[in-house]
């Protein structure tokens, strides 16, 4: 059973039964009005989970913006069932086209790659987790152990929660890259690319002090990449300092490594590759969205589509 939310204002979720060898049937359902307390999300996919056949095995939770492979489910259900999992999420390939969403997303997506370690997130005995909230395939036997969504009903960032609850109660949780079979365009520019990442930075980046510690952090180490190499050329070329000269070769090095790395980034991201020079630029707008988000939460400002989020 495919459950797809629009994130529309009214709740409305779309409900995709999908058959084996045969045509999808489509269900509307419009949701009643959304319950104090209870983010819209997290309302429709949870009156769509209880909408389906009592004999169904899986759910999954897609985000309308994805398109899909043909083969997605049908493989995302095959390696589930042949590792065993409870909930797998898949990432899918970001298509960015807009300014802002090429300037700061593969910051963020390199951010987070620096600070969190997969492997560990990956562990059973761990408590810490990761997903992707575009695409949840859930065994519905574990989703209904833990409440499903009604468990996470005030959660903003409801897809880690949910994960984290499942982890927390024993069941298996994997994220996978998803790249060859779905894609997404999350945003569409500085308009939608600010509030939606604020939203949920705080909850991303493990709370407000951890966020906050990466987002002070980023900003000296980014625009390291630039400055030092010029401060030691500016030494050794215009006053001769034979310590500046010293250093000049290695902070060069450094600096092309981490250029490097971004052009690889642009590369992968199928976006020009002079983005990769603007990265201080991506990872400065990134810690000032940080900033936001941590302001949002503590005063419950939190707003994304016409929402507001206690």
């Amino acid at each position: 059973m495919l459950v797809v939310d629009d994130e529309s204002t009214d709740g409305t979720a779309l409900i995709v039964q999908s058959l084996a060898e045969e045509p999808a049937a489509l269900k509307l359902l419009r949701t009643p009005p959304l319950p104090r307390g209870i983010t819209g999300k997290s309302h429709a996919c949870w009156l769509g989970a209880q909408s389906v056949p009592a004999d169904t095995e899986w759910l999954c939770f897609i985000d309308a913006d994805v398109r899909a492979d043909q083969r997605l489910l049908g493989s995302a259900v095959q390696a589930a069932v042949d590792e065993r999992l409870d909930l797998l999420s898949l990432a899918p390939r970001h298509d960015l086209r807009s300014f802002a969403e090429r300037l700061i997303l593969p910051c963020g997506l390199f951010t987070l790659a620096f600070t969190q370690d997969l492997r560990q997130r990956q562990a059973s005995d761990g408590g810490a987790v990761t997903v992707s909230g575009p695409f949840l395939l859930i065994r519905r036997r574990a989703y209904a152990a833990v409440g499903g969504h009604a468990a996470v009903g005030s959660a903003i960032a409801e897809d880690v929660a949910l994960a984290r609850i499942l982890k927390q109660h024993g069941f298996k949780v994997e994220l996978r890259s998803g790249d060859r079979l779905l894609s997404a365009r999350m945003y569409t520019g500085c308009e939608t690319v600010w509030p939606g990442l604020a939203k949920n930075l705080v909850d991303t980046l493990g709370g407000p002090a951890s966020a906050l510690m990466t987002a002070l952090i980023a900003i000296p180490l980014a625009w390291a990449a630039y400055g030092i190499p010029a401060l030691d050329a500016l030494g050794c070329l215009g006053k001769g300092e034979s310590t500046a000269c010293f250093a000049l070769a290695p902070a060069l090095s450094a600096s092309a490594a981490a250029i490097g790395l971004h052009l690889a980034g642009a590369a992968h991201f199928r976006i020009p590759l002079w983005y990769a020079l603007l990265f201080p630029l991506g990872y400065s707008a990134g810690a000032l969205m940080v900033l936001d988000s941590v302001r949002r939460r503590l005063y419950g400002r939190v707003r994304w589509k016409g929402r507001a989020y206690p």
